[in-house]
């Protein structure tokens, strides 16, 4: 694809660097959009609904209200940016994996028709696979689409979210958390805080080109066995994890209403890393970052799980 130029417009945006945002109600977003705004810019966010945005944030940005599947939209939303942050939020589509890849596709575009000089990808941990890890397979293939477009692109392979937890309060409240990674089996653990300063810091830098790849790791690599004596301890709500079958998971996913492609990419997120699977980015002094789980724990899942 060949990379055309945008005619920017300078009263579009406010500050240093213009950048914009997707999903900046997210778990990433909504640390991100603050911590721009404390450097003096004003973001471009791009969103569905600008109501989700928090009061006080709504004067200090250029709210968008599109949805991110209308290429058109996104292409307009995102001319004379200088930096674009984009993240895929959850589909809702029957293949999760096809619906992230779509997303994809309209960065892509985004980017060529706009020239776009960089853009960072919120991808995951386990991309690097490209085949066999249920939604992030679509995760991968959006990365490729980006690379394709011969622009300078980072993607973030983030580690499992703490926040990840507060979708699960009724099974912490239970007690057992069922997984189907063995219950030892060590993988990286961050507060979505902690990608969002990784992800300021590389959006005003203008000292990378190219295409790169950065883990976010936080701060250590923990088991669920080891996460849940964190979180209990942390919390006061004692919870333990056992291990399940596949078959029961996917029964348990198919009793809650997800279709068949909902499952299996449910699943895959965890089967597609558990036998022998090496990172490609190892943990390094770099991918390394300081919010510890006990200290998030604390902060704030314990007063959701006390309320």
């Amino acid at each position: 694809m060949s990379v055309r130029r945008a005619v920017s417009d300078p009263a579009s945006s406010v500050g240093r660097v213009r950048v914009a945002i997707t999903a900046p109600t997210g778990n990433v977003g909504r640390e991100l959009v603050p911590m721009l705004v404390r450097t003096g810019i004003r973001p471009r966010v791009l969103l569905r609904d600008p109501d989700r945005l928090a009061p006080e944030l709504r004067d200090q940005v250029d709210p968008v209200a599109l949805d991110l599947l209308d290429a058109d939209a996104v292409v307009t939303a995102t001319a004379g940016i200088d930096a674009l942050y984009w993240v895929a939020p959850p589909t809702m589509a029957e293949d999760p994996a096809a619906g992230y890849a779509e997303l994809g596709a309209v960065a892509a575009r985004a980017i060529v028709e706009n020239a776009i000089p960089r853009t960072i990808f919120q991808s995951s941990v386990g991309a690097e696979r490209r085949h066999g890890v249920g939604e992030i397979d679509g995760l991968a293939r959006a990365e490729e689409l980006l690379d394709a477009t011969g622009a300078s692109v980072l993607h973030l392979r983030c580690g499992y979210f703490f926040t990840n937890l507060t979708m699960q309060l009724d099974t912490l409240r239970s007690g057992v958390i069922p997984v189907l990674l063995s219950v030892d089996h060590p993988m990286p653990w961050v507060a979505p805080r902690d990608i969002a300063e990784v992800a300021a810091l590389r959006l005003l830098s203008d000292e990378w080109t190219g295409r790169q790849v950065s883990a976010v790791h936080g701060p250590e690599d923990l088991s669920w066995a080891q996460a849940c004596a964190v979180v209990s301890e942390a919390t006061g709500t004692p919870v333990r994890a056992e291990r399940i079958s596949d078959d029961e998971m996917a029964a348990e996913l198919a009793a809650a209403g997800l279709g068949p492609r909902q499952v299996e990419s449910i699943l895959g997120m965890s089967t597609g890393i558990r036998d022998g699977f090496v990172p490609e980015q190892p943990r390094t002094v770099a991918t390394t970052t300081p919010m510890t789980l006990r200290a998030w724990a604390y902060d704030v899942l314990r007063p959701m799980l006390s309320g």
